[in-house]
């Protein structure tokens, strides 16, 4: 009787039942273990297999290749992990023609893929700094004398064990810092007079160029500069300072200054002080 129960069960299979419809035909209820031990290796009806979500993004990725495009073109459009594109179009064949023009067309991909992606990090880098600058509304006088501390403390020459009595003087290559540490100068009511500016820059550079730029930004005559100081170029040493760019650094010295010194290293004790509370 089981034996053909089952047989009839595989019949109505391949006639294009469902299961429900053959546990109904042949009283079973609700199919149970019988049935699905029956129909076991039986092909289940085509109308009767749920439509999967990608089935259509796969048939998309298929046509796509039957056209010849790349896997990174595809993966653009269908958005799929590339292991499971290599399932999906692993049959599917290029034409000769087509392998040759998408081996024309990586190397120009990969090149526009870079551009693009430099022109990305680019435009946000403008736009992280300029939302960063536009923060600086106002510089107070607190602000300000915090901020030519700290930049001597980094930037500045200091008193050694070995050597007491330094004075004052302030080295860098960027004009920015410059200014910043002339006007905290300015706030300490250190007179131009006490100042004295000279260029420290490579030997290879263009020296008259860089004395005229330095002049520009602090505003004094070049021939008020003090001598300039030549490094000496080594051939060995690749540097990335080279150009139109590079001005060298400019050297501010302020006369009569050891006791603004000594006042400079004390009052950055205090901020580390005040930072380890």
């Amino acid at each position: 009787m089981a034996v053909d129960r089952r047989a009839e069960a595989v019949q109505l299979r391949l006639a294009g039942l469902s299961r429900s419809q053959i546990a109904e035909a042949l009283g079973l209820g609700g199919g149970g273990e019988p049935l699905s031990t029956w129909l076991q290796g039986v092909p289940a009806p085509a109308w009767t297999r749920r439509p999967r979500a990608k089935d259509d993004l796969r048939e998309t990725a298929v046509a796509m290749r039957k056209e010849g495009r790349s896997y990174r073109e595809i993966q653009a459009v269908v958005g799929v992990a590339k292991s499971t594109l290599s399932l999906w179009l692993r049959d599917v064949p290029l034409t000769e023609d087509q392998q040759c023009a998408l081996a024309e067309r990586g190397p120009a991909a990969t090149r526009a893929n870079a551009e693009a992606a430099r022109a990305n990090a680019t435009r946000r880098r403008s736009v992280v700094r300029a939302q960063a600058k536009a923060q600086i509304t106002h510089l107070s006088e607190s602000e300000l004398f915090v901020a030519g501390v700290v930049a001597y403390w980094a930037e500045g020459c200091k008193n050694k064990p070995w050597r007491f009595g330094q004075g004052t003087v302030f080295i860098n290559s960027d004009p920015g810092l410059i200014m910043l540490f002339l006007r905290w100068l300015a706030l300490m009511r250190i007179g131009p007079d006490r100042l004295q500016f000279r260029l420290m820059i490579h030997e290879s550079a263009d020296v008259p160029g860089a004395l005229m730029y330095w002049s520009e930004v602090v505003g004094v005559a070049p021939e008020s500069f003090g001598r300039t100081q030549l490094k000496k170029h080594n051939p060995k040493t690749v540097r990335r300072n080279v150009g139109e760019e590079y001005h060298g650094c400019l050297v501010i010295y302020v006369r009569r200054s050891a006791d603004l010194t000594l006042q400079i290293a004390g009052w950055c004790e205090g901020l580390t002080a005040l930072c380890r509370r």
